[in-house]
């Protein structure tokens, strides 16, 4: 099975460093470029027709389109398991208004892990057992256009990583993750006025 992975592009939420969580924010216009950026580069590692699957979060919906319409995909499919983590009453804020509004809430937690300390948002191992689940699923080739936190945990998965390690991947807008054969491989992009797609 080949999986390749996709976070979706740039948000306003994200250019703001606000949390989305279960909320959505529009793709920027750099977010837009960054989804025909890979779309390019995809075109040049999967056929035509190839299955895409993809968070039903507008950011990740988006996304996906202008992925499938760059490469020449399938229409893309929708995957609520592939959604990002809620963060609950947390969705749409930024690092002050937590600490304002939640004095101490995230007191022992590391930059890596504070997701998951929201009063009512998603644990850890309820995310892991969705994703999982989808991931055992999982036929390919197969493109799946997710979220940041989502795509370290599915990372984590396939590679076998315990979660401190998982939810310290990287996670860039720009780049696709090759899941095969239990290896992964980053393959970034290129902006398309270069005239290269892989670096």
């Amino acid at each position: 099975m080949t999986l390749y992975l996709v976070r979706h592009g740039q948000t306003e939420f994200n250019l703001a460093r606000r949390y989305q969580g279960a909320l959505d924010s529009p793709l920027t216009a750099l977010g837009v470029e960054q989804a025909g950026w890979i779309g390019a580069l995809l075109a040049t590692l999967v056929d035509p027709g190839t299955p895409i699957v993809s968070s039903p979060l507008g950011r990740a919906r988006r996304t996906a389109e202008i992925i499938a319409d760059g490469a020449r995909l399938a229409v893309p499919t929708l995957d609520p398991r592939l959604a990002e983590i809620s963060l609950g009453v947390w969705d749409g804020m930024t690092d002050e208004d937590i600490d304002f509004a939640f004095p101490g809430a995230r007191d022992g937690t590391s930059r890596w892990d504070w997701y998951f300390a929201s009063p009512d948002g998603e644990r850890y191992e309820a995310m892991a057992a969705r994703l999982g689940e989808w991931l055992t699923e999982a036929k390919g080739p197969l493109v799946a256009v997710s979220h940041g936190v989502a795509g370290r945990v599915i990372r984590g998965l396939y590679a076998g990583l315990d979660r401190d390690e998982a939810l310290k991947l990287d996670v860039p807008q720009d780049a696709v993750f090759r899941l095969a054969e239990g290896q992964i491989e980053r393959i970034d992009c290129l902006p398309l006025e270069t005239g290269a797609n892989e670096r």
